[in-house]
């Protein structure tokens, strides 16, 4: 009896395991999101100088371009320091921290990014659709890839907890940096939302980050809810005596 119960809950506890790892990806629809993420993003010049950053033992010499705000909802993620992530590692390039899609405005308007599949490279975001309606509703003025840079640890933390359907909130400046660290780099930004292609990413140095709403709620939780409970079934299981046939 026992045996039967424990093998019951190791069979729910799994079940529930995948289907809160499954509910927790799905991006929120358009009614969950902060009427916020309406607007579009702000840019503005500045007139500021070059000035360095450290990280890792590489020295960054960081160029603001424009002053930059965006608020948008996070469609796709790459961690930059990911173990599979050869080019920035060649590069040196650790002050790069995440990669962040994020639409905005039109696509928020209309929700067409529900319909829509979207997954990060180590320098692209690519979104896909199985239906005419959303692409055409789909503005690609309002969706982009952010490479946010940071040298603070606490930023850089913070902007690496975050997930796909969370709503965000950061400043910074869209920016040229460069280092000499064994040999010459540098990477450049985009400076306007409706170019594709090579280029198109906007790099951002971030001064101020924010999660505005965690999205994938109640499931991220039932997520570790089910992980306890089916290791705490597994260990039930195997510490019942065993059993053997006459």
């Amino acid at each position: 009896m026992i045996r039967s119960l424990i093998k019951l809950s190791l069979v729910a506890s799994f079940v529930l395991l995948v289907v809160a790892v499954w509910r927790s990806t799905i991006l929120p629809p358009p009614s969950g999101l902060n009427a916020v993420l309406l607007e579009e993003p702000e840019q503005r010049p500045v007139q500021q100088a070059a000035f360095e950053v450290s990280t890792q033992g590489v020295t960054y010499t960081v160029q603001p371009l424009y002053a930059y705000d965006l608020v948008g909802l996070v469609v796709s993620k790459h961690d930059a320091h990911t173990w599979w992530d050869y080019i920035h590692r060649e590069a040196n390039d650790h002050i790069n921290v995440v990669d962040l899609c994020v639409v905005w405005g039109n696509n928020v308007r209309s929700g067409a990014y529900t319909e829509f599949a979207f997954s990060s490279g180590q320098f692209t975001c690519n979104f896909s659709t199985n239906f005419s309606e959303a692409y055409a509703a789909f503005d690609q003025a309002a969706v982009s890839n952010n490479h946010l840079l940071s040298a603070d640890p606490r930023l850089a933390k913070l902007m690496l907890s975050v997930r796909e359907g969370d709503q965000i909130h950061f400043r910074g400046y869209l920016a040229e940096y460069s280092h000499n660290h064994g040999f010459a780099y540098k990477r450049g930004t985009s400076t306007v939302r409706t170019d594709s292609g090579n280029g198109a990413c906007e790099t951002v140095y971030v001064e101020s980050f924010q999660i505005l709403k965690a999205g994938g709620q109640p499931w991220r939780m039932l997520v570790w809810v089910a992980g306890l409970w089916l290791l705490l079934s597994l260990i039930a299981w195997f510490s019942q005596p065993a059993r053997f046939n006459d």
